[in-house]
């Protein structure tokens, strides 16, 4: 289509004409179609604002669009934020070996609930449910879609139509506006609220307690942290009080951590087998943070609660995947081997400063402006340890126009996500595999002016 410019709506090609242009020959009849309509709309509403139009801007427009089209909105991306489990980012990043097995799962018919020793129909939850009551020492246990879901399914399940108990210092908001009271309530159970924000003590859960309590929720705040005037009650007191009275203790732990925290410098936080020892019937973990595996809401806990939630209709709402179950299953395993090194997660918040460090020395010198290595901290984040991180080196790339310079790396393939801080772009390579390095600094090496 020769070059010219456009004044008036009439003069806009038919979208057929448009879609046959060269620069759009490699994608489908229906991206054509659509990104040459696409571009026609966006050259009216400039004419039709006094502002001249030219063919090769149409072609242009009409080519970023289909080139948007086709590319997937969902793809990998290299994690340099400083942020280990980033949600914007997808959270832990699977082990190899996890997957490999969803690969393989994805790419067959399989045993989801085929139970090829009788023939007959099988349990999804078997995959993982023995794997989960080794590392926790429960009963029993059962896997749905997140944590969020299996706090609505035990409260439903052992608490609907009844009251829970919760202290005012656990009401917290877990992210996208979705806070505990509203999640209590879609559980169909009532909330009777104890305590202050920063003291309640275990008489205030027995003074709540009426004939028609069925529940003790207790929610710890793996996204905020309390300290100095605070008190609450140690679980295993809790638990007590409810055998004393006949009621569910649930225990919602956010991380669903397996491991002491401590060993790699993170604030110790309880593990998921403390919990069942201390006496809870429920306890609620998730699967893609510290465990390193994907999304999942982890319960475990007596066989009779954790049977109540199991036999509920919300567990067929909230159940898993093929995928999900490939991939806990076998970060479960790498657990259970005592490979914890083999899941990314562990083994980004145990890297050595050396090696970091070096790896930030290979981008600062691969960027064309200046560049510096600073110490840092690299956060654990995903709401498992707030305010926690660990030491790292990163590369701080001097620019004029920061914001340009991380607009045009989140548009690269593989897209680049570091954070801006004092003015300068900063990417921290904790997070990063050696081949990301590499990739960042061949990304680097080509930079324009305009973004220095």
């Amino acid at each position: 289509m020769p070059d010219s410019m456009l004044d008036h709506p009439r003069d806009l090609p038919q979208v057929s004409a448009l879609a046959q242009d060269p620069s759009l020959a490699a994608y489908a009849a229906r991206v054509r179609t659509e990104a040459a309509r696409c571009a026609i709309a966006r050259g009216r509403d400039a004419l039709l604002s006094g502002n001249p139009v030219s063919r090769d801007a149409l072609t242009s427009w009409a080519a970023d669009e289909a080139r948007r089209m086709a590319t997937p909105s969902l793809r990998p991306a290299i994690n340099m934020s400083g942020v280990v489990l980033h949600t914007g980012l997808g959270r832990a990043r699977l082990a190899p070996e996890a997957a490999a097995a969803v690969a393989e799962v994805a790419a067959s018919h399989s045993t989801l609930e085929y139970d090829l020793e009788t023939g007959g129909r099988g349990d999804r939850q078997a995959h993982v449910r023995e794997s989960l009551c080794r590392l926790t020492g429960a009963e029993d246990a059962l896997v749905v879609n997140n944590a969020a879901a299996g706090v609505v399914l035990a409260l439903a399940a052992l608490a609907g139509g009844k009251d829970v108990v919760l202290s005012r210092g656990e009401m917290v908001e877990i992210g996208g506006s979705f806070r505990m009271p509203e999640i209590v309530g879609e559980s169909g159970a009532g909330l009777r609220e104890v305590g202050c924000t920063n003291k309640t003590r275990l008489g205030d859960y027995a003074r709540a307690i009426t004939r028609n309590t069925a529940a003790i929720l207790l929610c710890h705040p793996s996204n905020f942290h309390l300290a100095g005037f605070v008190e609450k009650p140690p679980i295993e007191k809790v638990a007590e009080l409810c055998r004393e009275r006949d009621l569910w203790l649930v225990d919602d732990l956010g991380s669903g951590c397996l491991f002491d925290a401590a060993e790699l410098g993170i604030r110790r936080q309880p593990t998921m087998a403390q919990r069942v020892a201390a006496g809870a019937h429920v306890v609620i973990g998730s699967g893609d943070k510290l465990l390193g595996g994907p999304q999942a809401g982890l319960m475990v806990g007596s066989k009779e609660a954790i049977g109540k939630c199991r036999s509920h209709p919300l567990a067929r709402a909230f159940r898993v995947d093929k995928l999900t179950l490939a991939a806990l299953s076998a970060t479960l395993r790498l657990w259970l081997d005592g490979r914890r090194e083999a899941i990314p997660t562990l083994r980004y918040l145990a890297r050595p400063l050396p090696e970091v460090r070096r790896m930030a020395a290979k981008i600062a010198k691969a960027y064309p402006g200046a560049a510096v290595v600073e110490r840092g901290e690299t956060e654990v984040g995903g709401g498992s340890s707030p305010g926690e991180g660990v030491p790292t080196f990163r590369a701080g790339l001097a620019t004029a126009r920061p914001d340009a310079l991380a607009e045009w790396l989140r548009q690269r393939t593989p897209p680049v996500v570091g954070r801006i801080e004092r003015g300068t772009f900063w990417l921290d390579p904790r997070t990063a595999e050696p081949d990301e390095v590499r990739a960042v600094c061949r990304i680097l090496s080509e930079v324009p002016n305009e973004c220095l």
